[in-house]
């Protein structure tokens, strides 16, 4: 399906890469104005010039380290003053941090806390008060299914997703009466830069595929495979579009049947 997003702007944190990109991609290819912001100036330069190339409207990157109250402040300043006012922010910056409980410190949390909670607290405390004035805002939350069926050595990922689920929650109920819909997906196992860190870190000889193969098969995910981004990409622009327009505060597995919950 082909989502109409013309003059729509939309934010999309982590996007240089994985996830991020792709929705980017995606969200271009609907005729958005689309921003992505990451930290890392290359990799961020090198996404917004291939998005520029299929595009009909305008890109833009901005260096951000989301975990920096400060720069996600200035960021928020600088694009309402080049571009206006955020019609979607798409919360997607995120790493799967997980270790054994007991050896957690305050700084792990902290940091996954920043991460994965306050960016998506932050950048919506700034961009709602447009959305709200313009009566039409979409706000989507990447959290994953760890969130809704949490198991052992899954903190402080598990834990940070679900206040995660909890914020949208709170937000949808807030943004509802101003047509602010505010929803989240929780991913499940999805081709991505972090799964091909995973297989480069696990000392297999396995080639990527057949590792992906047998993690899908060992967490017995239905669809028997890993999800694409694109998959995921097309979620993210439903949500967005005016066809969700009865859609808020809910959480969509994007998984192939593998978490236990709804």
């Amino acid at each position: 399906m082909n989502w109409n997003l013309s003059n729509r702007l939309a934010l999309v944190t982590g996007g240089s890469k994985g996830l991020g990109l792709a929705t980017a991609r995606k969200f271009v290819a609907a005729n958005a104005r689309v921003v992505i912001v990451a930290r890392g100036e290359a990799e961020l330069e090198a996404a917004r010039d291939e998005l520029a190339r299929g595009a009909q409207a305008t890109v833009a990157a901005y260096v951000c380290d989301v975990t920096s109250s400060e720069q996600i402040a200035d960021v928020h300043a600088r694009i309402e003053r080049d571009l206006g006012g955020i019609d979607i922010l798409f919360n997607n910056a995120g790493t799967h941090a997980h270790d054994d409980f007991l050896r957690l410190s305050d700084a792990d949390w902290a940091a996954d806390l920043e991460l994965k909670l306050m960016s998506n607290v932050r950048f919506a405390r700034l961009a709602m008060p447009g959305m709200i004035e313009r009566r039409w805002g979409r706000i989507i939350n990447i959290v994953n299914t760890m969130a809704k069926a949490p198991k052992a050595l899954t903190a402080p990922t598990s834990v940070s997703r679900a206040a995660q689920m909890a914020l949208t929650k709170v937000l949808a109920g807030e943004g509802g009466p101003h047509n602010v819909l505010v929803n989240a997906i929780a991913v499940g196992l999805i081709h991505s830069d972090q799964l091909a860190r995973a297989h480069a870190s696990s000392g297999t000889n396995k080639s990527y595929g057949d590792f992906t193969n047998g993690l899908a098969q060992k967490l017995g995910i239905p669809l028997g495979r890993v999800g694409e981004s694109e998959e995921l990409a097309n979620v993210v622009c439903f949500l967005a579009s005016d066809a969700s327009s009865y859609v808020t505060g809910t959480v969509l597995n994007v998984d192939g049947g593998m978490c236990p919950t709804y």
